[in-house]
């Protein structure tokens, strides 16, 4: 990935915080990405010495990512996540015609060694998401997903609950996206390797929404990165 222009990235800023567009393939923190290579925390603190991340977005996760400039704005914020006052909207595209209005999932979470989750009511950390239905299309759907908590994989393996995945999400049960299966009498040239419409599971934070240390709320909404368009631009050509 070549080196990403921080100032770029920005979609909202003020004296205290700056929040950004994630884009994906991107991780947030150093403590996952190999020696020598770029991450949020790494590129935010070259444009703001003090920059701190309030929250986590997976690497292949793109959208709306809030890092506060200095220690008090830190814990304003940080505060507001444990007391589940920041509303965080993400949109997903699952497999399947899914049609849910204000479906609730409060199931615990549990990390495992291996990276992943599972639900577990013994272990787990409690957590709750909501899922509402945007857009279906032929195969599939768009979801708008709400977690009121942070765990962990949170929406992916919660979606898994009400027996879906995201498009491209393999560790979950998702599966690719493949224009072959959308158009008909789709031809691929001899000897070329189809590639899935989506490099990624398809899954964008769209909205965060919290208050400033003045108490004034700010709605920021990111803009949707050119994979996650151009997949939606196919799914809806082909309904």
């Amino acid at each position: 990935m070549k080196k990403v222009n921080f100032t770029e990235l920005i979609i909202f800023e003020n004296e205290d915080y700056v929040v950004i567009n994630k884009p994906p393939h991107l991780s947030t923190l150093d403590d996952r990405t190999p020696e020598g290579k770029q991450n949020i925390l790494k590129l935010a603190r070259e444009y703001v010495a003090d920059a701190q991340v309030c929250h986590r977005l997976d690497k292949e996760t793109s959208g709306a990512l809030a890092l506060a400039k200095n220690p008090e704005a830190y814990r304003h914020l940080s505060m507001q996540f444990e007391h589940r006052k920041v509303n965080k909207i993400y949109h997903a595209v699952v497999d399947g015609i899914k049609q849910w209005n204000e479906a609730e999932v409060n199931r615990p979470i549990l990390p495992l060694n291996n990276g992943t989750v599972k639900i577990d009511y013994e272990l787990g950390k409690d957590a709750l998401t909501y899922f509402q239905t945007i857009e279906i299309f032929r195969k599939h759907s768009m979801i708008e997903c709400r977690p009121l908590t942070g765990r962990m994989h949170q929406i992916r393996i919660h979606l898994s609950v009400l027996g879906t995945a995201i498009v491209g999400d393999a560790q979950y049960g998702g599966l690719p996206v493949y224009l072959s299966e959308l158009k008909r009498n789709f031809n691929l040239k001899k000897d070329a390797e189809e590639l899935p419409l989506i490099q990624r599971f398809a899954l964008h934070a769209h909205k965060l929404e919290f208050s400033l240390l003045d108490q004034t709320t700010v709605s920021i909404e990111a803009p949707y990165p050119k994979d996650f368009k151009a997949l939606l631009i196919q799914l809806r050509k082909f309904v």
